[in-house]
């Protein structure tokens, strides 16, 4: 079966993949973000999420604990006003921003960068599985959200829960935050920070069919079956 990395310690990643029945690994990038943008001097939103989802699997990649596996590499930047949003990290920074966005909208980014780690001269019928094809590729999902008016009381009180402060653009989709977004145009798992069909579309092109990673162990469908 092959392995797929995920190169992100984002707990709502990995549910995501879970919940979709992926079998997947993580093994965390020790990147600096900061330094990496430094270096490349990238500032437009949408490239920035590529930059960074790149650094990150090709740091993973280069790790022997990824020999004979897939690693995908996530990151999300969020576009407001013409300006690329981060994770606020502070208080502060996360109330100035979710003033500014109450009743509008912004853009979030995920970009996506998947290599292939293995053996391209692997026998396809023997022990070592499927040949690889040396793939590093990448692509950007990204969706408009539309957020509700918030009072002030409202983003005091989401604020004191911690979640905004970990969060590209301050907020979450399937957390808390999820109560102030009216609606999102474009693929809703890009917002939570991986986009599924993005995901199936990169692994297509290293010839890796989703269905392959699929465990049978997806969220029951009589859970989330209507009445």
């Amino acid at each position: 079966m092959t392995r797929l990395i995920l190169a992100s310690q984002s707990p709502a990643r990995t549910k995501l993949l879970h919940n979709a029945g992926i079998a997947h690994e993580v093994l965390v990038s020790d990147v600096d973000e900061d330094a990496v943008q430094a270096r490349y001097g990238v500032t437009d939103p949408h490239d920035t999420a590529l930059l960074l989802a790149r650094a990150k699997a090709e740091a993973v990649a280069s790790l022997p604990e990824a020999d004979g596996a897939i690693v995908i590499g996530c990151d999300s930047v969020f576009e407001f006003d013409g300006e690329a949003h981060g994770k606020p990290y502070t208080a502060d920074v996360a109330r100035e921003r979710m003033l500014r966005m109450s009743g509008s909208m912004g853009v979030l980014h995920t970009g996506h960068w998947l290599v292939d780690c293995r053996d391209t001269d692997a026998d396809a019928d023997g022990d070592d599985g499927a040949r690889g094809t040396g793939a590093t590729l990448g692509s950007v999902s990204s969706a408009e959200v539309h957020f509700m008016e918030m009072s002030a009381g409202e983003i005091e009180t989401y604020i004191a829960t911690g979640e905004p402060l970990q969060c590209a653009g301050s907020f979450t989709i399937d957390g808390y935050g999820g109560a102030f977004i009216r609606k999102v145009d474009g693929d809703p798992h890009t917002v939570v920070g991986l986009s599924i069909s993005t995901l199936r579309a990169l692994l297509g092109q290293a010839n890796v069919g989703i269905t392959e990673l699929w465990t049978g162990g997806a969220v029951d469908p009589a859970d989330v079956r209507a009445e």
